[in-house]
């Protein structure tokens, strides 16, 4: 039996009880008859806080609080991939099973199925030294993804006994360690970690290499380093959840965690629906055997929101520590922020700014910094990378959580309500939103894509900048009175804007484009600038140069062009000679 103590006051999900009973900080406990679960977060001489995970309807003073005696854990086995939970690692459809569509109070399910064979293949043999991250089994957890059990990060020791290859529970011994005492310790297919304590890495390395997602706007102007820090921010309308929807599908991490906190229960639906029916392009598996899906919906207990952002990353570094790549989506981490909004006027805490918490950057960037490509325990390479959406409400990007978040990634793609309502998606805007990933990722993309990628990437976004500028004048004294040089800006940054920025999700070719591809079509826009750049220095007007189809057809070039036929594009730089010549040849 733990510490126990009863309750005195109750505000909400916050519980309070008279004096020092002997609760350490942050240990998990159970509170009241239907035992629901709650975390220590104060501690006085006179009193002890408690923050309760579950709907506290029905509870009264009196009623008996339990310590479990360790912290929040998560348990780490095989049987997390293809599974949704709630915000504290129940597994949601175990629970529907019993309890039907909604969850009751106090429910009691096991995070992992106990019962379920695994089918282990022992890599260690009697003799060997272990010690925290050696893999000491592998077990093929979905088709996409072989779960390695690996040792605890504090234990170490010689291997003992070892179980022969076969299928085992989770629960069930596969080896026997010998400590440097002599004491000998079993090891399982699971490991419990707490939820607020980030795992052991054996070192960090810099942000070399891009998390490839197929997405042009984000691979070109504002690229994601793996392990690196991302920034969704947008007001309602503006496409924030569809982004994050064609991340989780295209990007070339092994492991997708989706975290959905506080988001409406339509859209985690829709999550479900589309992720359960997607076949996986790497692999042919469908999506949801390299998924794990965290559920923590507005209509769930408020506290839990808190924690669902802190389950969602220790089982992103677990898979991280078996040497894989993982890439969460934190949708939104602004509903997380209102959690501690919320807790903090139940404990009565001073409100800094907008009501919010004064540490709620110490928590964004305790969070954030989580991220990163490290090498393990192990000696293997893995990352954890977080793209956050942000939803400030009514899309003003001076509030706290927002600037807070800026402070902290190193990407920053602003949506932008005027784009979506136009319907250019990904509504990012190309002027607000900035990647400090460039100049670290510009050696791989010339090693790996081609030397002249960074120089494409910065001509086009040059464009961009001086259309900005231009249009400021246009919307004076309108857009005649320009010089032709200028018209040429103008019409090249709409080539730009159509056919390379605006991408349509439901096109086969045009939802996952290529890096090769990429490079080619920004190639194959500059190479028409430079021709009908000459052709103005010439004097031949813009509106000679609008009269040929050459524009549309460089537009239509994300459709036209299969990813797989790349040598097509040979054809359009021949077709711009072709128009280059025939003006040339017909207005000398």
């Amino acid at each position: 039996m733990g510490t126990t103590g009863k309750i005195y006051g109750i505000n909400g999900p916050v519980i309070s009880l008279k004096g020092n009973l002997g609760f350490k900080m942050s240990e998990m406990v159970y509170v009241g008859g239907k035992r629901l679960i709650g975390e220590v977060i104060g501690l006085t001489r006179e009193m002890t806080t408690i923050q309760v995970y579950e709907e506290t309807t029905g509870l009264k003073p009196g009623e008996i609080v339990e310590g479990a005696g360790s912290a929040i854990c998560v348990t780490l086995a095989p049987g997390i991939i293809n599974n949704i939970f709630d915000g504290i690692e129940r597994p949601l459809e175990k629970i529907a099973e019993g309890n039907g569509a909604f969850i009751p109070t106090g429910v009691n399910v096991d995070s992992l199925d106990r019962e379920k064979l695994w089918d282990a293949h022992i890599t260690v043999q009697p003799g060997d030294y272990v010690h925290g991250g050696t893999v000491i089994a592998e077990v093929p957890e979905t088709k996409s993804i072989t779960h390695k059990v690996m040792v605890p990060p504090d234990t170490e020791g010689k291997v003992v006994r070892v179980v022969t290859d076969g299928a085992y529970t989770i629960e069930q011994e596969l080896v026997v360690i010998e400590d440097e005492k002599g004491r000998e310790r079993s090891l399982t297919m699971t490991q419990k970690w707490p939820i607020r304590v980030p795992r052991p890495i054996g070192k960090r390395y810099p942000a070399d290499r891009p998390l490839v997602t197929g997405q042009r706007i984000l691979d070109t102007l504002f690229p994601i380093a793996k392990g690196g820090t991302a920034a969704l921010p947008g007001g309602f309308g503006t496409g924030k959840t569809m982004t994050q929807h064609q991340l989780a599908k295209w990007c070339d991490a092994d492991v997708i965690i989706y975290i959905g906190c506080g988001e409406r229960g339509n859209e985690m639906t829709n999550v479900l629906e589309e992720f359960g029916e997607l076949v996986d392009p790497k692999s042919g598996n469908l999506l949801m055997e390299r998924t794990t899906l965290i559920a923590n919906t507005s209509n769930m207990p408020v506290a839990a929101r808190e924690a669902s952002i802190y389950t969602g990353i220790t089982l992103a570094e677990y898979y991280r520590d078996m040497g894989y790549h993982v890439a969460i989506m934190a949708d939104s981490t602004s509903r997380w922020a209102e959690a501690l909004r919320e807790l903090s006027g139940r404990l009565e805490e001073m409100p800094a700014e907008e009501g919010f918490p004064a540490y709620l950057a110490s928590r964004l960037s305790a969070f954030y910094e989580r991220a990163g490509y490290v090498e393990n325990l192990n000696g293997t390479d893995g990352s954890v990378t977080i793209i956050g959406a942000v939803s400030p409400q009514g899309g003003d990007f001076s509030e706290p959580v927002t600037q807070n978040t800026k402070r902290f990634v190193r990407c920053f793609l602003a949506l932008d309500k005027s784009l979506a309502y136009a319907r250019h998606y990904p509504a990012i805007n190309w002027l607000t939103s900035y990647s400090e990933y460039v100049n670290d990722l510009a050696p791989w993309y010339s090693a790996q894509v081609g030397s002249n990628f960074i120089y494409c990437r910065n001509q086009i976004l040059n464009i961009l900048t001086t259309e900005n500028r231009l249009n400021e004048i246009v919307k004076l004294i309108g857009s005649d009175v320009l010089p032709d040089d200028q018209k040429l800006i103008l019409e090249i940054a709409r080539v730009i804007r159509l056919g390379f920025l605006q991408q349509n999700a439901f096109h086969k070719d045009d939802t996952f484009v290529p890096m090769e591809k990429q490079l080619k079509m920004m190639e194959t826009i500059l190479y028409l600038y430079e021709k009908c750049k000459a052709l103005i220095e010439m004097n031949m007007p813009m509106a000679l140069l609008r009269e040929s189809d050459v524009f549309e057809k460089i537009i239509a070039i994300k459709y036209d062009v299969p990813n797989k036929n790349l040598e097509m594009f040979d054809t359009y730089h021949r077709m711009i000679d072709d128009f280059y010549q025939h003006l040339i040849a017909t207005n000398a």
